[in-house]
């Protein structure tokens, strides 16, 4: 009797928890008051180039707060605005063999992120993320950049994503 009674009580305090609004179990935070969210181009700002990039991040950051929120995606003027900036898509070699050669490369890529809450100001920030994915030098990184690209969005949406309604 009483482990059905501890069943029950769980089972309404997460009913609670989820219908006020404030905590979900996709693990966001978000204010009950906050409807909307404008998620803006992701700005390529970086020397290097990859065109690719920009329109992969933006998409992914679209997706992840249509299949993780309820907040309805609007063009401008959202309650919450994300905006970004791809300023570093660097190579650099990791680990260097005995004759000073790289046996492993480093593709790293950098972001500014500018998170508005027009509704909880206090919430708004502007960070800088990055992520990483290493690959054998003896692949060049045409052969390995898409890959090595998804690897790398996959980390940053989750950071972006995290610290902007995830409040981690």
């Amino acid at each position: 009797m009483a482990r059905q009674i501890k069943w029950i009580l769980f089972i309404l305090a997460a009913f609670i928890l989820n219908g006020c609004g404030i905590y979900s179990f996709t693990g966001t935070s978000i204010q009950p008051d906050v409807e909307t969210v404008t998620i803006n181009y992701f700005e390529y700002k970086a020397l290097r180039v990859n065109p690719m990039l920009s329109n992969q991040l933006t998409e992914a950051m679209r997706d992840k707060f249509q299949k993780l929120t309820t907040l309805e995606q609007v063009e401008e003027n959202g309650d919450l605005e994300l905006s970004a900036e791809i300023t570093g898509y660097d190579v650099k070699a990791t680990a260097v063999t005995a004759d000073e050669v790289a046996a492993q490369n480093r593709l790293t890529v950098s972001v500014k992120v500018y998170f508005i809450n027009r509704k909880h100001s206090e919430d708004d920030f502007e960070k800088s993320f990055s992520a990483y994915a290493d690959y054998d030098s003896q692949n060049s990184l045409d052969a390995v950049e898409s890959s090595l690209c998804e690897e790398i969005t996959e980390k940053l949406i989750e950071d972006i994503f995290n610290a902007s309604v995830a409040n981690w």
